[in-house]
């Protein structure tokens, strides 16, 4: 097949690295992709947020397949303007997407169709946010209800830095005030093609910036699969009572949800509920999940795409450990310091226990720069968590980028 991945960061690359892996062999295309992408894919130098564009390059190089990666080209409308023209992408369409777009949609469909979830209230006014702030108590759960980049989630007990928090995000729309949910989190992801869902492995990702759950939240700082502490069953019961009956309500209501379906989960004592939908691959949980895949990804997408998903045989995961550990740039996420160069990379050629996602890299001449908040994902499999703990800091402690800093804890003690 003839493959375009829409995106630039490590989630399309770890994609586009499992495509590569398939017995059939694929011609994958970038857009815009990244210095790391340039050695697995070609790159197109196009645009992803723009439908039109996108859309005649696809038509103009006979791309058999279009994978939308990052949530922005969803919501606007990318994924629409190529099914115009009858070319198979996996991604929602732009209301469809509306699941990540807006929390309080989100909200609107679970209460519909019967799916797990916290209390929220949604706000426009700052009276109307203390009033909500007041009636929940601490700690404050407070979201931008469009998207913010990972960004836009605070859960505090100072009462003043959740109305500092709000006051930003209400500049921009509304905001949701939500119950805060005790327990372990889980992100679990769906391929759909409108009317089936079809599971693929648990993960579970560390969002705070520091060690111990400390500093900012970010986008991801790494994440670890499998979860050897869930419950039998779960897999089956997330299908059953929240993935399956959401895509039922989004196609009742003639906006059919195709694509990837990311339930961010939580395991509270009443039974698991659903924190937040995304539209598409979380990342860093791509970057396990897909490592430990051993049967072939563009089928799968082939099939959500064209609406055959229940005529393909179910995925096949191997049982290693896998985890990721992203490496970031001196301030992130507040204040990123871009622009220096990375060093050591090449010790880590020919591993065969460690791969490189990259993020925020860009070439200046021979010299690899960082370019963003999240630089790198090392993503290393292993028989243990133990051993694949070891192989990927050991890759990290190879790598140079001044001013860096990464998470020492990930998947640390997992039983």
């Amino acid at each position: 097949m003839k493959i375009l991945v829409v995106g630039s960061g490590a989630r399309e690359h770890t994609i586009i690295k499992a495509l590569a892996r398939d017995e059939e062999h694929h011609e994958i295309l970038a857009a815009p992709g990244n210095a790391g992408i340039t050695g697995d894919a070609e790159i197109v130098g196009l645009d992803p947020t723009n439908p039109k564009v996108v859309t005649e390059f696809a038509l103009a190089s006979d791309i058999d397949l279009v994978i939308i990666g990052p949530e922005a080209p969803l919501v606007a409308g990318v994924a629409d303007r190529l099914r115009r023209e009858n070319i198979p992408v996996f991604g929602p369409n732009r209301d469809a997407a509306a699941l990540e777009g807006s929390k309080a949609f989100a909200k609107e469909i679970m209460s519909a169709a019967s799916v797990p979830t916290g209390k929220a209230w949604s706000v426009s006014t700052k009276e109307e946010l203390i009033a909500a702030l007041e009636s929940v108590g601490s700690p404050y759960v407070v979201k931008a209800d469009g998207l913010a980049a990972g960004k836009g989630v605070l859960v505090t007990e100072d009462r003043e830095a959740a109305i500092d928090h709000a006051d930003f995000y209400l500049q921009h729309g509304d905001v949701l005030v939500e119950e805060f949910l005790s327990g372990p989190e889980v992100s679990l992801f769906f391929l759909s093609d409108g009317t089936h869902v079809v599971p693929l492995e648990p993960a579970q990702d560390y969002k705070r910036a520091f060690e111990q759950d400390l500093g900012p939240n970010t986008g991801g700082m790494g994440a670890y699969s499998p979860l050897p502490w869930l419950p039998d069953g779960f897999v089956q019961e997330v299908q059953s009572c929240i993935a399956q009956p959401t895509i039922d309500e989004m196609a009742s209501r003639g906006t059919p949800f195709v694509g990837l379906l990311y339930c961010g989960l939580i395991l509270t004592d009443e039974g698991v509920k659903v924190i937040e939908f995304n539209a598409r691959f979380g990342d860093p949980e791509t970057q396990v999940v897909l490592a430990r895949l051993t049967s072939p990804l563009a089928p799968l997408l082939l099939a959500a795409a064209t609406g055959s998903l229940d005529t393909q045989p179910a995925p096949i995961f191997s049982d290693d450990c896998a985890i990721t550990v992203v490496l970031a740039s001196e301030g992130y996420p507040e204040n990123p310091i871009t622009g220096r160069e990375i060093f050591g990379l090449d010790t880590l050629e020919g591993s065969h226990q460690v791969t490189l996602a990259h993020a925020g890299t860009a070439w200046d001449q021979n010299h690899l720069l960082a370019t963003g908040g999240r630089v790198l994902s090392v993503i290393a499999t292993g028989a243990t968590f133990d051993a694949a703990r070891k192989s990927a800091y050991e890759a990290l402690d190879a790598i140079e980028l001044e001013g860096s800093h990464f998470r020492r804890d990930i998947a640390l003690d997992i039983s």
